[in-house]
């Protein structure tokens, strides 16, 4: 049997006619740039995640620094951030001219929040904390260091679109920065992305950004950037959230049979902390013989990915920041060690036991 990692076409297939006939919608009325179909998945989206409001933009990163210099972050201010995340998370920080100032993650793979107060320094002026994997960090305790320091909060929310903790979701904490990835749980058919915010001001100063610095066209009030959502995707993604919650319980339905059903000792499942949800972007397994099961895995018709190899510290992009193997070991350990199993939207009952019973059977 071959499983492959993720197939994207399954979650189209699945609401195919839903999907077209929106696309043929759009593409027969004419307007394609910021139009009704961006303006109703903004109110939407914004309901879904319980924002005031929310903008649509290009991609994650735009997102991020859009978010960032919004917030005035520069040249000589230091944003805290997790070392094992994504690049696109360091790079929102530093494209705006900021240092990144990491902190090791903890054992849910989000920001050890124990770690932060004593990173902080006078230059520091936000934290930005990703929900990696699709799990919600400890946002309780995040905010009360933010406010105890006057801090600013940016989530990284590319992978945990409707995870919440404590009852809360994430992108209504801080500023939401969101990617619609076609990998993502909430994907669209492209490049994609969204911010969340609740103070109006930000709304306003997003939507100028977005579009080149203008509000009314020709009257350029900033440098802005061409950042925009464009109609076809905001339709098709207006397609999807409306079944985006059945597509999370399917999720969290394969996830619960991997934590049920995998048993070996040299495999250690993820773990969900109390009071956050996941909503299962990624299941990432760590083991110290994860080459060679990635291997067997490739042998036997089963597609992984490690997310990710070569953490941002540790990467050429960021030799100017001079750290050094070593600096980090948690997060150069889960490199070394993590792996992510097929989970995918139309995954069948036999693929995943074929998995299962794979992994139970490797030694």
């Amino acid at each position: 049997m071959k499983v492959p990692f993720n197939i994207l076409s399954k979650a189209y297939f699945m609401k195919q006619e839903e999907y077209e006939k929106k696309a043929i919608e759009i593409l027969r009325s004419g307007w394609y740039v910021l139009g009704n179909e961006v303006k109703q998945f903004e109110k939407e989206f914004a309901n879904y995640i319980g924002s005031k409001y929310s903008v649509g933009v290009d991609n994650g990163l735009n997102a991020l620094v859009i978010a960032f210099r919004e917030l005035g972050i520069g040249l000589g201010d230091e944003v805290i951030v997790q070392a094992n995340t994504y690049i696109a998370s360091v790079m929102g920080i530093t494209m705006n001219g900021a240092t990144p100032v990491f902190i090791e993650p903890d054992q849910y793979f989000n920001i050890d929040v124990d770690k932060i107060e004593e990173s902080i320094t006078d230059k520091t002026k936000a934290i930005c904390v990703v929900h990696l994997y699709g799990q919600a960090s400890n946002m309780d305790r995040i905010m009360e260091i933010a406010q105890k320091y006057n801090l600013e909060v940016v989530e990284d929310c590319a992978q945990s679109h409707g995870a919440d903790f404590n009852g809360k979701r994430t992108g209504t904490f801080g500023i939401g920065c969101f990617s619609f990835y076609p990998s993502k749980n909430l994907g669209c058919f492209g490049d994609g992305g969204a911010i969340t915010i609740n103070n109006e001001k930000y709304d306003r100063d997003f939507r100028v950004l977005r579009n080149y610095g203008s509000e009314k066209r020709y009257y350029n009030e900033v440098v802005g950037y061409n950042s925009r959502l464009d109609e076809l995707q905001a339709g098709l993604l207006r397609v999807k959230l409306s079944h985006l919650d059945e597509l999370t319980a399917e999720r969290e339905k394969i996830a619960n049979k991997y934590l049920a059903e995998i048993k070996n000792s040299k495999i250690e499942l993820p773990l969900i902390r109390e009071g956050a949800t996941s909503v299962w972007h990624l299941f990432v397994v760590k083991t110290d013989e994860r080459d060679r099961l990635q291997k067997y895995l490739e042998e036997n018709g089963v597609g992984t990915v490690i997310h990710y190899p070569i953490p941002p510290h540790l990467s050429k992009a960021y030799e100017y920041l001079g750290y050094k193997k070593g600096d980090f070991p948690i997060t150069e350990k889960y490199a070394e060690t993590v792996l992510s199993l097929p989970l995918y939207n139309g995954m069948s009952d036999e693929e995943q036991s074929y998995v299962i019973e794979l992994i139970n059977k490797y030694k």
